[in-house]
């Protein structure tokens, strides 16, 4: 089944076709197409988003000594008449990342409670939980989801590269632990196979973003290591030049993992597309300089249709840089709006029930 294209309103339109890909309408401004340019750009009008909204810290206890926080914006009035919108960041960011400011304001006018998540040890939760996190702690994103379930009739994610993945995994992995009320998962840019993902960031091109990744990842090593010294060795992040080293002499040995190739195949939530049993979107470019196209297009999608596969010509990692109502131009966060929105609507009693709350 070939899932509905999307324009810039989030509205079906047909899709094209590419190499036997369904390709989704996207129009970027003029002279901004392109993997790089798209990333970069992306980047760079996000830069300095800020949220301006109330906020609440909320603090969940995922157990094994790990406390979560979540950055949360409630609507006045009753929490139980909302919907509410999780969002995951990615790889080095955190709750204040400009992808996660555009989406959770464009979110947060359309309705929905926002909660902005950081995994453990990111940002503000450094000093809170001092631990390092991966793109297998599915657990820790289940535990925000259970506690945020007893406040909101509706929950859906919309997570941004590594926390896209995450929000897959969660969902495949997640049973019973899912809460009754989750519509759906949005994932933007994931990098569904990690292996492949590490080997394209040590092509030439793309030296720039592995060196980013890099500083931002060894830094935080650094920090956790004197936060934790019982936890963490020091030293272990000196020579490491890339994510895939990093993964292997870190990630892997800190998560429980025998080696990186052993972390890449355990944590990859593309091998679990066929599992799912909610709604979920992917949205990635097929100009991505660091997912490559066959990494999300090479997995098969369960029989049911619950699951869109949405690919666009260009967009470029998290970029998606287009005329929309969304801050930042980001038009990845008016295509997430659309297809949370049209799952809550799908889900009984859902539709009814947010009407009632933004009429």
């Amino acid at each position: 089944m070939t899932a509905p294209a999307a324009t810039t309103e989030g509205v079906a339109a047909p899709a094209a076709t590419i190499a036997g890909v369904a390709v989704t309408p996207f129009v970027p401004a003029l002279a901004t197409a392109g993997g790089h340019r798209q990333t970069l750009l992306g980047f760079w009008l996000r830069r300095h988003l800020r949220w301006e909204a109330p906020t609440e810290d909320l603090v969940v206890e995922a157990g094994d000594d790990v406390r979560l926080l979540a950055r949360v914006t409630w609507h006045e009035g009753r929490r139980d008449a909302r919907p509410a919108l999780v969002i995951v960041h990615g790889l080095g960011g955190c709750d204040a990342a400009g992808y996660a400011v555009a989406t959770g304001r464009l979110a947060l006018a359309r309705g929905w409670h926002v909660v902005r998540m950081n995994m453990r040890g990111a940002g503000d939760a450094e000093a809170l939980c001092p631990r390092l996190y991966n793109a297998g702690l599915d657990g820790d994103l289940l535990a925000v989801l259970a506690a945020l379930a007893p406040h909101t009739p509706a929950l859906a994610v919309a997570g941004f590269s590594l926390g896209a993945n995450l929000a897959l995994l969660a969902l495949a992995r997640g049973g019973d632990r899912l809460p009754p009320g989750l519509v759906g998962v949005a994932a933007v840019s994931p990098p569904l196979d990690l292996a492949a993902c590490a080997d394209a960031l040590e092509r030439p091109p793309n030296r720039l973003y592995q060196a980013y990744f890099m500083r931002s990842l060894k830094a935080a090593y650094q920090r956790l290591q004197r936060l934790r010294p019982d936890l963490y060795e020091p030293g272990r992040e000196r020579g490491i030049r890339t994510i895939r080293e990093y993964d292997e002499a870190i990630t892997a040995p800190y998560g429980g993992y025998a080696s990186a190739d052993a972390y890449y195949g355990a944590s990859s939530a593309g091998p679990r597309l066929g599992a799912l049993t909610r709604p979920a979107l992917v949205l990635a470019a097929l100009d991505d300089p660091m997912v490559p196209a066959h990494s999300v297009t090479g997995w098969p999608l369960p029989l049911s249709g619950l699951v869109q596969r949405e690919m666009t010509s260009s967009g470029g990692h998290v970029g998606f840089v287009a005329p929309t109502s969304a801050a930042g131009r980001f038009w990845a966060a008016e295509r997430v709006l659309a297809f949370v929105t049209g799952a809550l609507g799908r889900q009984a009693d859902g539709l009814e029930r947010f009407l009632y709350a933004t009429g």
